[in-house]
């Protein structure tokens, strides 16, 4: 194989990486690696400081990259950007205000109803445990639960309830609206609707830092690795939640609303779904251990289907990640920045999984003409050991050079 052009030259630091001996390489990330904890100390600092208008500008950016499809869409068909925004603004705020007014109430009612059922509720668990302690015995197996009624009794109890009793006050924290949270609720509102006016000229602005060759790339991934997921989340955890809920009512299920809006708004997180559906099977189990298993039975139909038919075909893997690293990057997300941290953790992941991907594609892209060029060179040398009589005497070169000087 002949190279037909010329070698791409290294960059410095790849040049400088390649000179460096495996010991010295192994003794630069060694000091590479306090400077790295401490960038990432001082960011969470900066992001504490900064926490409330930080998450302003991530919740508004969020809402106007969602709200950019049927922008787009409208304008597809000849509607202005103005207009089109104008419109999808006004429908989305009136969608969740009429969520807000119509089942937050409910929602929060029957959450206030479940915490002062609890104690019932675990009394009713104990008895089942008791009664199926009593079976066991009855039957000859050798299976005691006395232990497990114990541990119910004195520690899970008191500690569910705690639970319970500060998802509440936090619920109500939320629904409750201070100056401090109406502004903010107010400027995040205006930074939606701003960008969804004007977000790609800001976009072009802060892109515009980035070296050219980048730019793109840099757009295509962040679209695609935030966007797509986010869509793709919503509407999974949109369907749980609307199915479970139509279900649970079907089946009478003590707080089927609650437990329904609660198993959905936790599937917007990878694995969240799961753990919902867990938490609820178990309360449900305290009551009644035949509704819990038609609960889980339903939950899992329906997250089956969710998952592996409708997002699927809707968006596809939007993700590309091992299971292991959604899940750390969800518990560093939750270590960083809480709750919006474990939103934001797994786009986040996949678009530096992407920029590592193209940091090693570029990488072997500069190695390859080096690579050919070098096979090139041993081809030809070994054709020429192959075939010494191609190869031209010296004296007769020497007289060659003559005869060329003498001509010119």
């Amino acid at each position: 194989m002949v190279s037909s052009g010329t070698p791409t030259p290294k960059s410095r630091l790849l040049s400088w990486w390649d000179s460096l001996t495996p010991l010295s390489r192994a003794l630069a990330i060694a000091l590479a690696a306090p400077l790295t904890v401490l960038n990432a100390w001082a960011f969470a600092s900066i992001f504490s400081y900064f926490q409330s208008l930080v998450v302003v500008l991530i919740v508004a950016s969020l809402f106007a990259f969602l709200l950019n499809y049927p922008v787009s869409w409208l304008q597809k068909r000849g509607t202005p950007r103005t207009q089109a925004a104008i419109v999808v603004f006004l429908v989305a705020l009136l969608g969740i205000l009429v969520l807000a007014v119509t089942l937050l109430p409910l929602a929060i009612a029957q959450a206030q109803q479940l915490v002062a059922r609890l104690p019932e509720w675990f009394d009713s668990g104990q008895r089942q445990l008791v009664m199926l302690d009593q079976r066991l015995t009855d039957m000859g197996l050798p299976v005691s639960l006395d232990g497990l009624i114990v541990q119910i009794n004195d520690r899970l109890k008191s500690q569910l309830q705690t639970i319970a009793g500060r998802a509440l006050n936090l619920t109500l924290d939320l629904a409750v609206f201070t100056v401090a949270k109406l502004i903010d609720v107010l400027l995040t509102v205006i930074s939606t609707f701003y960008l969804l006016q004007h977000g790609d000229e800001v976009w072009e602005n802060i892109v515009g830092w980035l070296p050219n060759r980048i730019q793109e790339p840099f757009s295509v991934t962040l679209r695609s690795s935030f966007q797509n997921y986010f869509l793709g989340q919503i509407i999974s955890s949109t369907c749980m939640a609307v199915g479970l809920t139509s279900f649970f009512w079907f089946l009478k299920v003590p707080f089927g609303l609650l437990f329904g809006l609660t198993i959905g708004l936790m599937a917007i997180v990878p694995f969240g779904g799961s753990v919902g559906i867990a938490i609820v099977t178990f309360l449900v189990g305290l009551r009644d251990i035949g509704t819990a298993a038609q609960v889980l039975a339903v939950a899992l139909v329906v997250q089956q289907i969710v998952e592996n038919g409708i997002a699927p075909r809707v968006l596809g893997s939007v993700t590309g990640l091992n299971p292991f690293w959604v899940f750390v990057s969800i518990l560093m997300g939750a270590r960083v920045g809480g709750l919006l941290g474990v939103v934001v953790a797994v786009p986040t992941a996949v678009m530096v999984r992407e920029a590592l991907d193209a940091i090693r594609s570029t990488r072997k892209a500069i190695d390859m003409p080096s690579a050919d060029a070098a096979q090139d060179a041993n081809y030809h040398g070994s054709r020429l050991d192959a075939h010494p009589e191609t190869q031209i005497p010296p004296d007769e070169l020497l007289e060659m050079s003559k005869k060329t000087e003498s001509v010119s």
